[in-house]
């Protein structure tokens, strides 16, 4: 399992790639490994803004459906939009071709709650 040392994580396996004030979101490989086949991944494209704590969509498995919340409060910039016909992309490449959403950060206080790799590690047993 791969968690990558330039990333930050929640305790709710979602990922963060900060780049400047632009964080880049998706799950960890933890999460889709837990969740199986992913199927669907449900965020609203009509989404402008997320706050920090709520839920931002939902990730549907074949078995499960999971929410995906906000790692911190922002606007959207971006969303995936491959992720509408290709949702399996979630399990083969989720740190790469399967990031969800892209958003400028509104307070960045708010990421010092966020976890460093060796923290999540630790977090899921690894």
């Amino acid at each position: 399992m791969s968690i990558p040392n330039n990333l930050k994580y929640t305790k709710e396996h979602e990922w963060v790639l900060i780049e400047g004030n632009i964080g880049t979101i998706g799950v960890t490989d933890y999460a889709q490994g837990e969740l199986g086949d992913v199927v669907f991944v449900d965020i609203d494209p009509a989404i402008s803004a997320i706050k920090k704590g709520d839920s931002i969509g939902t990730i549907e498995a074949v078995k499960t459906v999971s929410d995906i919340f906000a790692p911190f409060t922002g606007k959207v910039i971006e969303l995936n939009e491959s992720l509408k016909d290709n949702p399996e992309v979630v399990n083969s490449d989720p740190y790469g071709q399967g990031w969800m959403l892209k958003v400028e950060i509104s307070d960045v206080s708010e990421l010092s709650d966020l976890l460093d790799s060796t923290s999540y590690q630790a977090l899921i047993g690894q």
